[in-house]
Order: structure tokens, then sequence, then C-alpha cells
């Protein structure tokens, strides 16, 4: 039986979510919804071929479904975290449904161009991407803690079932029926997760007493958190040097299909189905394979696959290799998808969870979208073999290149929240917007700890500034050896009342660290606020 391994490295049965009511039939919903979508981008791809066989105008339908992720998924992170997500997501897919239907309609009516195609697959794309984040973040509500490493690998396996069987049947319904059909099938289909949440009621946790953040400020605290947070930035930089060149053969794969090949909207389904039986069989190689390279091995597994199907794909005039091609761009795609995916996890506790993911998903999209233009303008002047061969160089040159970047480097952290600040003494009320607030922390070090204490308050510049503090700073007394106060500055009352939420236990190691230096054994905090005229 497939297993997944859970934090305390037990194994869970990989079944194990589906014993939850919730996650089966949301699980069910979203593989239904998720095969519609892919019959749509392969309908999609297809029609363009039809419509105007330009390689750019090809792979500018790929950019503008990978578009809107990269403009709106900050956006979308950011409400996924305010908002009630049930509510959230149930509104966003009953607009996705009723914009597939209406370009159904279009393309039923014999109206469907260039312009209008691009314009549809922006909005379409635009609603999956303002639930993006909410469906990562809904998975911990539908199976309790023990069963959350298994909900996701079913989750990811999910996906790829769908990547496997939404081409293929997109191919054929293609042939059968007419372009028209892929369409209508891809707004039917979303009507499943429509009716699933609204039959899914969860199950009410513990909520914090403060206020919402406000939305501008909800950005702005998951811009600050990963530009302090050295775990997700390493992330990000291995996913751009990964995405900007695997995105060449998804948007070019229509034409290999199309005009290396000659074949027809079959055969274009039946390569993005092998893609997808790729990924699954990659998927249950992931449990093996992962404790014997290690994430960043792992990683040069992926991208060398990558590089090695596209030099497939730019060799492929017959089917046999352009399948064979597929099949390796799947595997290896899961192989970095899981090893990327899994790093960003790692470094996000649950607070900002949505809006880190959702700046992962950010830099995944705009890379593919960024991608899928340039390599489309590239084969239209070297020709496809060419820009096939010019991608495989880049993923290849690109994994030395950011090998300084490591991965899961944040996976022994305990980033659940410590709660262990007590409140802050107050002797009248302040409002919660009244700041800059000063925070002062006061200790007293022996001589001989000097370089030991450096070192560790040095460790909670970054924690600081990434629960909310603008400025921050290590002061030492010149007439009194041995004192020194740490003092950072917040923006707000209310935002350093965030930071007594958002300090985890990773933090409170180093926290411990310095109380032990401390002659005292607890070392002085006081809080200033802006004085008011």
């Amino acid at each position: 039986m497939n297993t997944a391994a859970s934090e305390s490295g037990k194994s869970v049965s990989f079944a194990a979510p589906f014993r939850h009511s919730a996650f089966t039939v949301i699980w069910t919903a979203t593989l239904v919804s998720n095969v519609g979508g892919w019959m749509y981008s392969a309908a999609s791809g297809w029609l363009m071929t039809s419509l105007n066989p330009d390689p750019l105008l090809v792979a500018l339908v790929q950019a503008a479904s990978n578009l809107p992720i990269f403009l709106f998924a900050l956006p979308a992170g950011a409400l996924a975290d305010i908002f009630d997500k049930r509510k959230y997501l149930l509104v966003v897919e009953t607009l996705t449904t009723a914009v597939s239907a209406v370009y159904a309609v279009i393309v039923a009516l014999g109206l469907a161009t260039p312009d209008n195609l691009l314009l549809f697959t922006f909005l379409i794309g635009a609603a999956g991407a303002m639930t993006v984040p909410a469906w990562q973040a809904v998975v911990p509500r539908l199976v309790p803690k023990e069963d959350l490493p298994a909900g996701i690998a079913a989750n990811s396996v999910g996906v790829n079932i769908s990547r496997a069987l939404g081409p293929a049947f997109g191919g054929a319904i293609i042939s059968g029926f007419g372009i028209v059909a892929p369409f209508w099938i891809n707004a039917i289909s979303n009507l499943g997760i429509v009716g699933a949440l609204v039959w899914w009621r969860e199950a009410k946790g513990p909520s914090t007493l403060l206020p919402a953040e406000r939305f501008g400020q909800a950005i702005w605290a998951g811009l600050r958190y990963a530009r302090h947070k050295v775990h997700l930035r390493g992330t990000m930089a291995r996913a751009v040097g990964f995405f900007l060149f695997a995105s060449a053969y998804w948007a070019l794969l229509p034409l290999v299909a199309r005009e290396q090949i000659g074949g027809g909207p079959g055969l274009y389904g039946v390569l993005l189905g092998t893609i997808g039986v790729g990924a699954v069989s990659g998927a249950f190689l992931l449990p093996w394979l992962r404790p014997k390279l290690g994430p960043d091995w792992l990683m040069v597994v992926g991208a060398a696959g990558q590089a090695l199907a596209m030099m497939l794909y730019g060799l492929a005039g017959e089917p046999a290799i352009a399948l064979l091609a597929s099949f390796v761009a799947g595997a290896s795609w899961i192989a970095a998808m899981a090893t990327l995916t899994g790093s960003a996890q790692v470094a996000l506790p649950d607070w900002v969870r949505g809006r880190g993911l959702a700046l992962y998903t950010t830099v995944f999209f705009g890379c593919l979208t960024l991608g899928s233009a340039a390599w489309g303008e590239v084969a239209a002047f070297v020709g496809l073999p060419a820009a096939h061969f010019l991608a495989a160089a880049g993923a290849i040159a690109a994994i030395p290149l950011t090998w300084r970047w490591k991965l899961q480097t944040g996976v022994g952290l305990d980033l659940t929240p410590s709660m262990h600040w007590p409140a802050p003494a107050t002797a009248q009320a302040i409002g919660e917007d009244r700041g800059p607030v000063l925070v002062t922390v006061e200790y007293r070090i022996r001589q001989q700890d000097r370089a030991t204490f450096m070192e560790a308050i040095g460790k909670l510049e970054h924690g600081r500034r990434r629960d909310g503090a603008y400025a921050w700073g290590v002061f030492e007394d010149t007439a009194e050896q041995g004192r020194f106060v740490e003092t950072f500055l917040v923006e707000s009352w209310m935002e350093h009342l965030r930071q007594h939420e958002r300090v985890t236990n990773a933090d409170r190691i180093v926290q411990d660290v310095l109380e032990g230096l401390d002659l005292t054994g607890e070392p002085k905090v006081t809080h200033f606020v802006a004085a008011e005229p």
C-alpha cells in the first residue's frame, strides 16, 4: 500500500484521508473539475492552431492561462487569509462556471477569434488564480493533522490523474463531437465543486481574538515575510531557474503535434495525457527517491529530466519519440514540483501560509508566462527543434547557477505559534492604529559570553523583521560593560499585538538561549508608543 510520511516519521496510509467524507467529496469534485479544465486547455491550444497557427499566438494561449496567477495570486492569498475560505471559494467558483459557459456559447455560435480566445482564457485563468491559495489552505481543514501528509499526496495524485485523463479525453471528444464540446464540458464539470462547497460545513477551530488584517496590510505582511525568510527565498530562486526553461515544451507542444509530427487533436491530447501518466508514475517513485537523493539532488534529477524531454521533443519526427519525451517530461516535472512545493510549505507558518504559497505560485506562473511568450518568439525565429534545444541547454546551465540556494532548509523548524510572549503592560487604553511602537529588550551579559550573545541575537533580526518590525538594532552601553539593549520599531500597536501571535517555537529556542546568557535570567522588556499631542 502507498504511504506518506508524517512529520513524526510514522507512515500514514495513502487512503487515510478518504476516511473523512468532506475530503472525499471535495477531492472527487476537484478531480472532475480538473479533468474539464485540462480538456479546456487542450481545446484552447488546438482552437488557436485552427484560428491562427502563428507560433507566438499559440504560445500566448498558454501565457494567457498562466499570466493571471502571476498577477492575482498574492492578492488572492491575502483574501484567503482574511475571509471565510468556504464562502470565498463558493463565490469565485460560481463566477468561473458562468464565464466558462459564456465562452462555450461563443464557440458554439462560431464567433471565436484569436482575440476573444485569449481574453476568455485570461478571464477563466484569473478566476482560477483567485482560488489557488484558498484551496491550498483548505486541505488542513478537511483532514486531521495526522492525515495531512497523505491528504497533500492524494491531492497531487488527483491533479496528475486529471492531467492524464483530461487532454486525452479532450482530443478524443474534439475528434468525435467537434471543438465546442470540451468548452461545454469544462463549464458543466465545475458545477460539482460548487455543489461540494454548498454541502460542506467546516468545523470551527480556534481563532484569534484580534481583528482580521486589512487587505493592503495583509499583502505587505506577506511580502515582508518572504523578504526576511531565507528558506522561502532560496526555494523561489531555484523555481525561477527551473520554470523559465521548462515552460518551453508546455507552450510549444500544440505545434509539435500539429506541424512537426503532422498529427491531429487526438495526438495532441495523447501527448498531454502521457505527461500526466509520467507525472503519476513519478509521484509513486518519489517516496523511494527522496531519502536516497535528498531535495537538492532530486531537483537536479527533475531539471535534467526536463532537459532530456526537450531534446527528445526537438528530435521528434514521429509520435513514438514525442510520447517518450512526454513521459519523461511528466515524471521529471513531478519530481521538481513536489520538491519545490514541499520546500515552500516547510518554510511557512499557518498565519502567512496562503500568502507565502501565493508568492511561490506567483514566481511559478510568472516564469511560465514569461517563458511561454519568449519561447514562442524564439520558435518563430529559429524553428521548433532549435527552440527546444536552446531550452534544454538553459535548463542544464541553470543547475550550477542556482545550486547555492538549498531546498527544504526549514524542514527541521517548528513554526507553530509559541504564544510565550506575555501581554504588554499598559496604563492606558491604546488605539489599534496608534504608532509607531518602540520595543526595547535589555540584557546583562558576562564579558566572556559576549561573542556567543552577539551571534545568538543576530539570529533574531530576521524573525523580528519577518513578523512586523521595520527597524531593528542592538546597542551597547558605553558606561556599563555588559549592558545591551535590543530595539525594534513596529508600525502600530495592533501590528505589535500580531507579533505576539506570530512568534514560533523556533524563535523561542533562540530567545531561550539569550535568556540563558542574561545574568538576571529574564531580560527586561519595555514598550513605548509614539506620544500624541
